[in-house]
């Protein structure tokens, strides 16, 4: 597939390989490794971990199995290709650091001629995808937060049973200040106990389920190929961080270690990925079909190890609401901020970081129901953010050089297919979930 602009992409490329743009980072609290990797696990955690049992339930435990083996390594794939078409962006335009919707921008800028007078709107489009994907991810951890103590306080306290809706309004205060914290290098403390908690949470758990042991006769190997759009909607949020990877692995201190093998990338997303897969078949086999958003709620609520679990859920999950936040508050903020004079903006970044908690919490409160909130986060804005946007930023970028028979436009055309699948079966699911679930409260 040649291109008439083959002469002007060779220049470009000669002209950017005496840049090294990791040598121009002036960032003012980079991150190390250790931290790298805390930030990047905890993106790729949370609440996804914890809602896989129930996409194994949707997709039975042997087509699980294999389906979030696939999805982890495309996601990963996706994410590895993504960033290094940011770095080879950085090079060429001579900047020395790119997010992720200026990478977009950059990709179709020096791609192939009829594909330039679509940059600004790549660009354009990719931050409002990112706004909409974050904006629920901060809608979806304040419903888990609001059921974790919910189902605590209803039993120690039934005297005074709130519905989660009330839940999700009294976090506002705490939520207001948490998001208050402004750089990323006083986020990775929080992160890494978040971390810990979670993998306390993860073996209490493990606990439960191998307590009494668990049959795995009566536990299907293929779902209900039908609900098998919710479980690649589940999956697909869980392991995607696409949004959060690049502030990351742009605030390193080596952000050569970033990709590579091992890389801090490929170390992550291994964990993440056997985390997901023992978690998931294991939590099926023990409480099958009846499990909840969230298996911590599936846990009993008069021993004190799963009380434990479902308050560390709810301290690890609220401790990385500011980590996903900052993607939303990025992106406002360049807009914003600008127009405000230089004596108010310390006042406009608390206002406007507490307006967007409210606005959360204000979506939360309207459709409380977890489950469906995450697939549909997870089919419509992290298909096109983790798997549809890097491929076709890939293929621009590399229009003039598309390998041996074109192998990477095949590729990524096959990732795009997928994303796309992903995207209308998991919101066709879940919208009528969603209906189902509103007819059935008002019923």
């Amino acid at each position: 597939m040649p291109s008439e602009n083959g002469h002007q992409t060779e220049k470009k490329e000669v002209e950017s390989n005496d840049y090294n743009p990791f040598e121009h980072r002036k960032i003012e609290k980079p991150n190390s490794d250790i931290r790298t990797l805390a930030n990047l696990v905890k993106a790729s955690l949370g609440s996804g971990l914890l809602a896989i049992p129930l996409a194994f339930s949707n997709s039975g435990w042997g087509l699980g199995i294999i389906g979030t083996t696939v999805i982890a390594f495309v996601c990963t794939h996706s994410v590895q290709i993504f960033v290094e078409i940011s770095q080879a962006c950085c090079k060429v335009e001579r900047k020395p650091i790119l997010s992720y919707s200026e990478t977009c921008e950059a990709a179709f800028a020096n791609g192939p001629k009829h594909a330039r007078r679509f940059a600004s709107a790549a660009r354009i489009f990719s931050e409002f995808s990112l706004l909409c994907t974050y904006l629920g991810v901060a809608c979806i951890f304040t419903v888990l937060i609001a059921d974790s103590i919910k189902q605590i306080l209803d039993t120690y306290a039934p005297a005074y049973i709130l519905a989660v809706e009330y839940y999700c309004l009294i976090l506002l205060v705490p939520l207001c200040m948490l998001v208050q914290i402004r750089h990323l290098k006083f986020l990775a403390p929080l992160s890494l106990i978040a971390n810990v908690l979670l993998i306390i949470t993860f073996f209490i758990c493990l606990y439960y389920i191998l307590k009494d042991g668990f049959t795995i006769s009566d536990k299907k190997v293929v779902g209900d190929l039908t609900r098998f759009p919710a479980f690649l909607s589940t999956v697909i949020f869980a392991m995607e961080g696409i949004g959060v990877v690049m502030p990351i692995a742009n605030q390193m201190k080596k952000p050569q270690h970033f990709l590579g093998c091992p890389g801090v990338l490929s170390i992550a997303m291994t964990l993440v990925a056997v985390l997901y897969g023992t978690l998931g078949a294991l939590g099926y086999f023990k409480y099958g079909d009846v499990l909840r958003g969230s298996i911590t709620l599936n846990l009993p609520i008069d021993d004190w190890p799963a009380i434990c679990a479902k308050c560390f859920i709810a301290v690890s999950i609220f401790f990385t609401y500011p980590l996903h936040y900052y993607v939303v508050v990025d992106l406002l903020t360049k807009y914003l901020q600008p127009r405000v004079k230089e004596n108010y903006r310390s006042i406009f970044q608390v206002v406007l970081r507490s307006l967007i908690v409210i606005f959360c919490a204000g979506i939360a409160v309207a459709l409380p129901f977890l489950e469906q909130i995450i697939n549909i986060v997870g089919s419509l804005f992290y298909s096109l953010l983790g798997l549809i946007i890097p491929a076709i930023i890939h293929t621009v970028f590399h229009f003039q050089n598309l390998g041996r028979f074109y192998w990477i436009l095949w590729k990524n055309i096959l990732i795009v297919l997928f994303g796309t699948a992903c995207l209308i079966s998991g919101c066709t699911v879940t919208v009528f979930d969603i209906i189902d679930k509103l007819n059935s409260k008002t019923e």
